[in-house]
């Protein structure tokens, strides 16, 4: 995959997203089983939208990027960020807060740092 489509892509996926979490988490949170029971509930959901939509704006900006340097710190640091929601979710399904269709987030951010760590190699 060119680093411009891998780029887009990633970036496609947070802004989807960002903007799920922004607009309807009390139809997205349960889903994985989580309960949005309050305002503070809903206002941290929207508040998770602004790291992802800021990883989506990364990924989506700098996808022309044809410095080697920078690119290869860039796909080691989309590869790091993955690679913690893996555990993070990974972690929230094995202690019971994600249910229901919860075991996807691991394996959807699984596959985002398989996919960073293929383009990373591809450098």
């Amino acid at each position: 995959m060119t680093n411009k489509a891998f780029f887009t892509l990633h970036g496609s996926i947070y802004t989807v997203f960002a903007f799920a979490l922004f607009f309807i988490p009390s139809l997205m949170w349960p889903i994985y089983g989580v309960e949005i029971n309050d305002q503070y509930a809903y206002f941290l959901s929207q508040h998770t939208s602004i790291f992802l939509g800021g990883i989506a704006a990364v990924s989506l900006l700098l996808r022309n990027i044809e410095h080697k340097e920078t690119l290869v710190q860039l796909l080691k640091a989309l590869l790091v960020t993955n690679l913690l929601g893996v555990v993070i979710t990974g972690y929230a399904g094995l202690i019971g807060i994600f249910v229901g269709l919860g075991w996807s987030d691991p394996a959807f951010f699984a596959l985002l740092t398989l996919l960073s760590y293929r383009q990373l190699k591809q450098q």
